[in-house]
């Protein structure tokens, strides 16, 4: 069913619109969906390293014998770089040519998942999975960026955004599997060593298929001001962020990186309003819906981060869930991801529009959110079940939303800044949902944010969770309000035509 869908949203693109390199790339049907197709690779190399090494975490702490603390940076350090070159790539990409960064960003991946699978020490690790971080930026950004050149706005742009939306949320569900499968098969090195081969494939396909770009943005330099500033500025406020989430937001080991990412950031906006090649345009940031979509971008995956590992902790902590269990019990929420956000959004976008799916999105996330406050120390799966699926509609039917509204109206040349800017957004939202929402159950009860196992203190972190949730609810109601600052978007591509989908 995925192929055949897949296959019929490329072909109709390629009748409604040639890509948008038409002096470099062939106007086949074939070529267009393995161009695709090498994108959605992309895309995938990066959720499901995510997934396939949280599984692995245990294994390795074992090894190396460290604590906790030290175990999550095994994930936070690519965490951070991930969300500090988002928007450097994509830039550069504009400048020096999408696929140059791109195929860098593959090969550095590929060999940085080699070496972390040679890995000797727990910081080699680290440092490894900081350059993957770094890779894996380079890619997802300008394979994005590649996404919005190839299908010009309209129907064909809607479908392909619904179509990477179910793939992923497949490929997370496949990496935690196969994490699994592969930690207990062939020890968590080969989690690593997975990547190679795959990344191999895909850097052989991508020099012979992906079209030959050069540099978008004509007579322009990278700002090394703005990029070194956005980097750093990024990289403290994520830092603090995973910080906050565990020691609260009022620790030095928050406040300290909080106040320089500030100053950093800060610093950034001055130099972009008085830069000649601005690393990010002030001005394409007040264009049409696009600072909406961003802050509706951080309000969303705010809500999601921070809700899943509430679930995550209630399951296993207070129900008593196995973490097989737990992981099992939220394929309902994966398998609603996989279908209402790969085709049922692109089908409702269709239908009534962007700002009505986002307004009826937040609708869903809110109700289903407060449906989870109903949660208990004697409560069991099917009291959260309702919430978990209301929940999750509203969620698959906004990021496809609040990616098409975030690049909509994309001029040639800002392709890998749209990129960036919107996926550094949703990174970032991640850790912040997070780090508030743990706040706050900390604040009603310290125990909540560790997610004590306890039995005796189990009712005061279930209430801390669910004063937590109702912040979440909180956020659903904010993004209510901003979705009626959404426009719709015109339906036309690069200098073309509108582009006239199937009717």
């Amino acid at each position: 069913m995925r192929q055949e869908c897949g296959n019929q949203v490329l072909s109709e693109a390629v009748t409604e619109s040639r890509p948008s390199w038409s002096n470099t790339t062939g106007s086949t049907v074939s070529h267009v969906r393995l161009v695709f197709a090498l994108i959605v690779v992309a895309y995938f190399l990066d959720i499901i390293d995510a997934s396939i090494v949280q599984v692995a975490l245990p294994s390795i702490q074992r090894e190396f014998i460290v604590s906790t603390a030290d175990l999550q940076w095994v994930y936070g350090a690519y965490a951070l770089t991930i969300a500090g070159f988002l928007m450097l790539m994509g830039r550069a990409g504009d400048v020096y040519g999408q696929k140059k960064i791109f195929m860098g960003g593959l090969i550095i991946f590929t060999i940085a998942s080699f070496l972390g699978g040679l890995a000797p020490s727990l910081l080699a690790l680290i440092v490894f999975r900081a350059v993957q971080g770094i890779g894996a930026a380079m890619t997802t950004v300008t394979a994005f960026a590649i996404l919005i050149g190839l299908y010009p706005e309209g129907k064909a742009r809607n479908r392909a955004f619904g179509i990477i939306t179910a793939i992923l949320s497949g490929g997370f569900a496949a990496g935690a599997v196969a994490g699994g499968f592969l930690t207990v098969s062939f020890g968590w090195r080969s989690v690593m060593f997975i990547n190679a081969p795959i990344g191999l494939v895909a850097v052989l396909l991508c020099q012979k298929y992906l079209p030959k770009t050069s540099g978008w943005v004509k007579n322009s330099q990278l700002d090394v001001p703005g990029a070194l500033t956005v980097t750093a500025g990024t990289i403290l406020f994520v830092y603090a962020l995973t910080n906050a989430a565990v020691l609260g937001f009022f620790s030095q080991s928050t406040l300290a990186p909080l106040a320089a990412s500030i100053v950093l950031i800060a610093g950034f906006l001055f130099i972009e309003s008085r830069s000649k090649s601005p690393l990010m345009p002030l001005s394409f940031i007040k264009r049409g819906s696009v600072l909406t979509a961003n802050a509706l971008a951080l309000v969303l995956t705010s809500v999601v981060g921070g809700i899943s590992f509430i679930l995550t902790i209630y399951m296993q902590n207070i129900l008593g869930y196995s973490p097989e269990a737990a992981g099992l019990a939220i394929l309902p929420g994966a398998l609603i991801f996989f279908l209402v956000g790969g085709w049922g959004a692109s089908w409702v976008i269709s239908k009534i529009g962007i700002r009505k799916t986002i307004l009826i999105s937040t609708v869903l996330v809110t109700v289903g959110v407060l449906a989870l406050t109903t949660i208990s120390v004697g409560g069991n799966y099917y009291t959260i079940l309702p919430g978990l699926l209301i929940w999750a509609a509203g969620a698959s039917m906004g990021f496809p939303a609040i990616n098409i509204a975030a690049v909509a109206g994309t001029k040639h040349g800002e392709e890998g800044l749209a990129s960036g800017v919107v996926n550094t957004s949703f990174r970032v939202g991640f850790p912040l949902g997070l780090a508030v929402l743990l706040t706050i159950a900390g604040a009603f009860d310290p125990t909540a944010a560790a997610g004590s196992a306890d039995s005796s203190i189990a009712a005061g972190v279930v209430a801390g969770f669910r004063y937590a949730l109702f912040a979440g609810a909180l956020l659903g109601i904010i993004g209510f309000l901003l979705a009626f600052r959404i426009r719709e978007p015109k339906t036309s591509g690069w200098g073309q035509q509108a582009a006239q989908g199937p009717s």
